[in-house]
């Protein structure tokens, strides 16, 4: 089965670049453009993975992974934080929150399936019965 992607992006230009960028890596690919939305959204749709914004409307997205947290079903999700912020202790911040890793806007098209792929493989090894099916080794993005 092909992975499910939870793509939260706000910024339509960002959204589209990540939809490119992933198109071609044969994932099932849902969007979500505010706090709110992603979180019903991901909550119906399970995904494999979720690429996850901070700056939204009406929930950023530490609230959102904090909720998703709470849920034993995404224990084993991994979230990726998506931030034009790259400050002293953000990292720390970003990791707090539940997130398993975080990369800097503009996303570097060229390391996005990358981290994706090595992210879902970890998922693989952690999480029995999931649906991320990628090769590669163990991802130097984990917590």
């Amino acid at each position: 089965m092909k992975a499910k992607i939870l793509i939260v992006e706000d910024n339509p230009l960002h959204m589209k670049l990540m939809e490119m960028t992933l198109r071609t890596q044969d994932y099932t690919l849902l969007k979500a453009t505010d706090g709110e939305k992603a979180l019903d959204m991901a909550m119906r749709e399970r995904p494999d993975l979720i690429l996850m914004d901070i700056r939204l409307p009406k929930m950023n997205g530490f609230e959102v992974t904090r909720k998703l947290r709470e849920d034993p079903a995404f224990n084993h999700t991994p979230i990726i934080a998506l931030t034009a912020h790259a400050m002293r202790g953000d990292r720390e911040k970003v990791i707090e929150s539940g997130c398993d890793t975080y990369l800097t806007k503009p996303i570097d098209t060229r390391e996005l399936p990358g981290v994706i792929a090595e992210m879902l493989l970890k998922r693989r090894k952690t999480s029995p019965g999931s649906t991320g099916d990628c090769n590669g080794k163990e991802s130097p993005y984990n917590r």
